[in-house]
């Protein structure tokens, strides 16, 4: 009988714990998408890596990407990408292409750079993980566990600066061992852009092929 009473107690304990971490960590979470909603603008400039022991890849890029509300342009390896509101626009400077499609909104496994900040809000577990001092900074981690079955992804996490409120790094785990990593060097916020930033100006690719997917 004392074995039925402490298992029962230790059973409530860790329920109730659990309880409280997560929504520790669903305030957090709160918190950080309040911060980001509050500004005009973010610019980020970011590291980029991709590991799958397995397979043997490797890779590691940098890249920046400014965003205001839905819009965004986004440099990476070389590319240009650009959502005006309406359409999707991919430069190819190397092949001297403009790949130009609709913007998909569904596709709830895919973090989108209009997503980046505030992805979290839906379609995840919530599990309050390790705190680390990364450079004087706290970094507290939330760990994601997607809720759809269908989801490639194992795991995310995600570590977000305790002072700041801003994200500092995102850690993907797929179910295939691919883990991605993002980790953002610079936020800035609220910065003097032009109105035409995320506009798609044909004139300045005047030899660039055009491929319409829409």
């Amino acid at each position: 009988m004392k074995n039925l009473i402490f298992s029962i107690v230790v059973l409530i304990s860790s329920y109730v714990n659990a309880q409280d971490s997560n929504q520790k960590a669903k305030s957090l979470l709160n918190e950080v998408t309040a911060k980001v909603k509050s500004y005009e603008n973010v610019l980020i400039d970011f590291k980029y890596t991709l590991n799958n022991t397995k397979e043997n890849i490797n890779q590691e890029s940098k890249g920046d990407v400014t965003l205001k509300g839905n819009l965004f342009k986004l440099n990476i390896m070389g590319i240009t990408k650009i959502f005006d509101g309406v359409k999707n626009y991919t430069i190819s400077p190397e092949d001297e292409e403009i790949t130009i499609s609709k913007h998909d909104e569904s596709d709830e496994q895919s973090i989108t750079p209009s997503k980046m900040l505030t992805f979290f809000n839906s379609g995840y577990k919530y599990i309050w993980d390790i705190q680390q001092n990364i450079k004087g900074r706290k970094i507290q981690y939330i760990k994601l566990i997607p809720t759809s079955t269908k989801d490639q992804r194992k795991e995310i996490l995600l570590g977000i600066d305790v002072q700041t409120k801003h994200i500092y790094n995102l850690i993907e785990v797929g179910k295939n061992g691919t883990r991605t990593t993002l980790t953002i060097n610079s936020f800035k916020t609220n910065q003097p852009i032009s109105k035409n930033h995320f506009a798609f100006e044909k004139s300045k690719y005047p030899n660039y092929y055009i491929n319409n997917l829409n």
